[in-house]
C-alpha cells in the first residue's frame, strides 16, 4: 500500500507522478512556511528546498511546527529537514540553515524551481525574492501577515493588487510596483483589521521592530493556503 493512497484517489496516478517530478523552493519555516512545507511534502511533491536561518524559541510554541520543548535552540531548517524527510524518506531535500538576503536570490533562483513558497516575514527580502521570481519567470505564491488576526473567514487567495486591510501587504505592493510589478503575485493574506493593542514596540529581534499578537491556528492556515495553490497549480487542478 502507498502511503498516497489517499492522494491517488483524489488526484489520479496521473497528477501523482506530476507532483513527484516537481521541484520546490520555501523560503521561511515559521508559523506559516512550517506548515506549507508540510503539506506541500505530504502531498508527494518529489523535490524540495526548505530555507530558515532562525532558532526555535520559547516564543515559537503557541503557533509553529518546529517548536517543541525537545527542539528548543534547534535550527528550524534542521528540525524540518528531519521531520519531512520523516514523512517521505524519498524526497530530494535541501535544508539551508541561515538567512537568506537580496544579494543571494540571484544564485539561489538558478535551482531549477518549479514554484517558490515566500513565508519571509521580513519586508526587504521578501519583497527581493518576490521580484526575483518574477523576473526569472517563477511562480510564487507569497503570505501577508498572519499576525493580530482571528478571524479564518477572512482568509483568501487573491492577486496582491486586490489586497486590502492588511499593513504588509501595502508595503509590499508599494514596493514592488516601483519595480514595474502592478499584478500577477498570488498571496495569501486577511482582510480582517488588526487591533493597535495586540502590536507592541521590539528590541532585540533581527529585522523586526514590533511584535504582533498571534494565535495558533491562524498562521498553519495561511500555511495550508499557500500549499494548496502551489499544489493545484503544479497538479494541473
Amino acid at each position: 500500500m502507498s502511503w498516497l493512497e489517499r492522494t491517488e484517489l483524489l488526484l489520479g496516478q496521473e497528477k501523482i507522478k506530476e507532483l513527484s517530478s516537481k521541484n520546490v523552493l520555501v523560503v521561511g519555516l515559521g508559523g506559516v512556511g512550517g506548515f506549507a512545507a508540510e503539506m506541500i511534502a505530504r502531498a508527494g511533491i518529489g523535490k524540495m528546498t526548505i530555507i530558515d536561518g532562525d532558532t526555535v524559541n520559547e516564543s515559537n510554541k503557541n503557533r509553529q511546527l518546529p517548536a517543541l520543548c525537545s527542539t528548543m535552540g534547534m535550527s528550524k531548517a534542521q528540525v524540518m529537514e528531519a521531520r519531512l524527510l520523516d514523512i517521505n524518506p524519498a524526497l530530494e531535500l535541501t535544508s539551508i540553515a541561515r538567512f537568506i538576503d537580496e544579494k543571494s536570490f540571484e544564485e539561489l533562483l538558478q535551482g531549477g524551481y518549479d514554484y517558490i513558497v515566500d513565508a519571509i516575514d521580513t519586508l526587504s527580502p521578501k519583497v527581493a525574492l518576490i521580484c526575483a521570481a518574477v523576473q526569472h519567470h517563477i511562480p510564487i505564491i507569497s503570505s501577508m501577515g498572519a499576525g493580530g488576526k482571528m478571524d479564518p473567514s477572512k482568509v483568501e487567495i487573491s492577486d496582491i493588487s486586490n489586497s486590502k486591510y492588511c499593513k504588509l501587504a501595502r508595503m509590499v505592493r508599494k514596493r514592488i510596483y516601483k519595480e514595474g510589478i502592478r499584478k500577477g503575485v498570488p498571496v495569501v493574506y486577511s482582510s480582517e483589521m488588526v487591533a493597535k493593542e495586540s502590536v507592541v514596540q521590539t528590541e532585540g529581534e533581527r529585522n523586526k521592530k514590533t511584535t504582533v499578537g498571534t494565535i495558533s491556528y491562524m498562521p498553519a492556515i495561511f500555511g495550508c493556503l499557500l500549499a494548496s495553490k502551489l499544489i493545484s497549480d503544479l497538479a494541473g487542478r
